[in-house]
């Protein structure tokens, strides 16, 4: 096999491959729950409590009213400077 044909094989082959990957990863949906207290500040998922209105707009770092969507499960392991992630709005 000359040169040419290898790599084209190996760009097929690569290219099945990474379609059977994103296959693979849409038919499993990852379960998400909401966070609190894990977002910086602007990056939190939706309404982050009084004074904010949605997405991006939690003033602090970890604000504990402010969430983020984690893998379900994850959340109770994420750690923060400011402690734990909750699934329930941390008081300030």
């Amino acid at each position: 096999m000359n040169r040419t044909a290898s790599a084209a094989f190996a760009a097929i082959f690569a290219l099945s491959a990474g379609a059977a990957m994103a296959a693979d990863m849409t038919a499993k949906k990852v379960e998400m729950e909401k966070c609190y207290g894990i977002a910086k500040a602007g990056e939190n998922d939706c309404k982050a409590g009084a004074g904010t209105s949605c997405a991006g707009t939690s003033k602090v770092d970890y604000q504990g009213d402010a969430w983020k969507h984690t893998a379900k499960g994850a959340c109770v392991t994420t750690k923060t400077p400011k402690g734990m992630g909750s699934l329930t709005p941390k008081t300030m």
